[in-house]
This record gives C-alpha cells, structure tokens and sequence, in this order.
C-alpha cells in the first residue's frame, strides 16, 4: 500500500531539499520526495509528492501542511491519487472506468455514428476551412493522404 502525500500550491522556487528540511523541523519523515518540474524548463511545476513510511506519518504530514501559509499562498496537502491509466483512443475501458461525458452531434451534423468520438465534429470542420482556400486546386490525393483523413 502507498503513502504519497500530494503537496500543491508551492511556489516554483521550492525545491525537494526545501521540504525535507521542513519535515525534519517538525520532526516527520519521509522515504522519498520527488518536486515535479517541467521536462523542457526544469522550473517546479508548484506540486511535489512525499513518500511516507507509513499511514500514521502520512496522515502528520498531510496535517502539518495542508493549508499551511506560505508566501502570499496556502499549501495543499492530501492523500495522492494513482495515475490516471492512458488508454489509446478507440480502446474499451478498463473496468470501473467510465468513457466521459456524452456529447450531442452540432446543430446539422446529423447523427452520431458508432465509433465517432468527440472532437469529430471540429477535426471536419477544420478540414472543411482547410479545403475552402483550395477550391479549384485539388488534384488527386494519394492513399496516405485519404487515410489520413478519414482518420481525422
């Protein structure tokens, strides 16, 4: 079972030496923090994730810092949530796991077809302002360029 504590709302200057320090101040511990920073620019993303050893310690963590001021901010401490499991569009769900809001077709789209997901209607539409600037232009598309557009 894992005790990840999510800690929200930090300023982008924190870094995992930070709050390691601030945990040893008020006496907890953690197995592991990890501050989640953007892949391109490094700078924090204003979360981090704390490993406690133990529900007990996870829960003096979460109390300590949820809400806690900071700056001109309150921190957000609470239980971390899994990851969300990445599905390949066109897939089936997993088991307890819901497809999303149903949308209804645009005003005129006529009827939504099985397999047609969201997004359908625009991916069209931005094809139809596409092709508008290519009237009289066309010439024979290849195969790669009809999949790809029934694709889209």
């Amino acid at each position: 079972m894992s005790f990840t504590v999510f800690l929200g709302n930090l300023p982008t200057w924190v870094t995992a030496d930070d709050i390691k320090s601030w945990l040893a101040g008020e006496n907890l511990v953690a197995d592991q923090i990890k501050v989640i920073r953007n892949p391109e620019t490094q700078e924090s993303k204003g979360f981090a994730f704390i490993d406690a050893p133990n529900q007990e310690e996870m829960q003096a963590i979460i109390r300590r810092f949820d809400r806690a001021p900071l700056e001109d901010r309150h921190l957000r401490a609470n239980p971390a949530q899994p990851p969300k499991g990445k599905r390949l569009p066109g897939s089936a769900p997993q088991p307890g796991e819901s497809r999303g809001p149903m949308t209804a077709p645009a005003h005129g789209a006529g009827p939504v077809q099985a397999g047609q997901g969201q997004g359908q209607g625009a991916a069209q539409g931005l094809r139809r302002r596409r092709d508008r600037g290519r009237k009289g232009k066309q010439g024979p598309q290849s195969a790669f360029a009809e999949e790809l557009a029934k694709a889209l």
